[in-house]
């Protein structure tokens, strides 16, 4: 199997019902706006899908389900979020068999693994699947870094192609272009500082508010990549305020009301989260309204 890890890869939220059940009618209706918006990849059960809240039941309905909308038209990616080697080596098979085309890859979750533990951890994983992974650097939230000299060893394993660079540093994707060439794909992960990243070299963005608005993201991405930059910054700068609710504690639930705003999602979250209320609801609010009035009209990104 093979990824082009290049272009916007929305982390899409879990929808659920009232009953808190998965709610795939609305699922549906977010997945096909960004398909429409021309995303290029969709990634299931990360931080914003809410991963660590969803039964194996649920992540494999959510991986079938999607490969059944997209039907091939772009490759889907499930995340693996695991507490033991073993049960990520069994997500991992799962994942290949429900039909998904790769993995983005988290550190151990709860035990602060070594350095020689991380690198073991990946590769056992990478050893046991068919699928390309894309290892999720995130020291800030996840407080286990991969180093370069972790991935001169991890790049052994073929199959470990790509890194989701979330360390908030940019020039950490100047330091890997140095070291690897094009040998590990660079996907930015922090919505704030996703034009500079790909300014400076990175092939793509795991993107958090495109779940609610895909077109705006993606023409970002396409105007850069045309070297039509002053396009592309001035819908980031209008972008910005929105994009902030992206580096938050709540940014599930801060993603999910502007999913409202615009028509393809709901604000049901998963306890132990909650919706927001009071004052904080307010301001998110204030935020989105903000955004939607001053909307940008957007070029024909498509054809460029």
């Amino acid at each position: 199997m093979s990824i082009q890890w290049k272009g916007v890869m929305p982390a899409v939220t879990t929808k659920f019902t009232d009953a808190d059940e998965l709610d795939l009618k609305m699922f549906e209706v977010n997945i096909n706006a960004q398909l429409e918006a021309g995303v290029h990849g969709i990634v299931l059960g990360g931080t914003l899908g809410e991963a660590s809240t969803l039964l194996d039941e649920e992540k494999r309905m959510l991986t079938q389900t999607t490969v059944d909308i997209v039907k091939g038209k772009v490759p889907v990616l499930i995340n693996i979020a695991e507490q033991t080697t073993k049960a990520a080596i069994q997500a991992a098979q799962k994942a290949e068999d429900d039909g998904a085309r790769g993995l983005m890859m988290l550190p151990p979750m709860r035990y602060k693994s070594g350095d020689r533990e991380t690198v073991e951890y990946f590769k056992a994983v990478a050893n046991n699947t068919s699928l390309p992974i894309m290892v999720y650097n995130n020291p800030v939230d996840y407080k286990i870094e991969v180093s370069l000299d972790m991935f001169e060893e991890l790049l052994k394993c073929n199959n470990i192609e790509a890194v989701k660079e979330s360390t908030r540093d940019t020039t950490n994707i100047t330091r890997i272009k140095n070291r690897f060439g094009d040998r590990l794909k660079i996907m930015t992960g922090v919505d704030t500082i996703a034009l500079e990243s790909l300014l400076l070299g990175a092939d793509g963005w795991v993107a958090g508010l495109v779940c609610a608005f895909p077109a705006e993201t993606v023409a970002i991405y396409e105007l850069q990549k045309a070297g039509r930059i002053k396009e592309a910054l001035e819908i980031y700068r209008w972008f910005m305020p929105l994009l902030e609710l992206d580096i938050n504690a709540k940014l599930v639930q801060n993603i999910k009301l502007a999913e409202v705003a615009t028509g393809i999602g709901t604000d049901n979250v998963r306890a132990p989260r909650l919706p927001l209320i009071g004052d904080e609801r307010k301001h998110v609010l204030k935020v989105i309204e903000e955004g939607l009035k001053n909307r940008p009209t957007l070029p024909n990104y498509k054809n460029l």
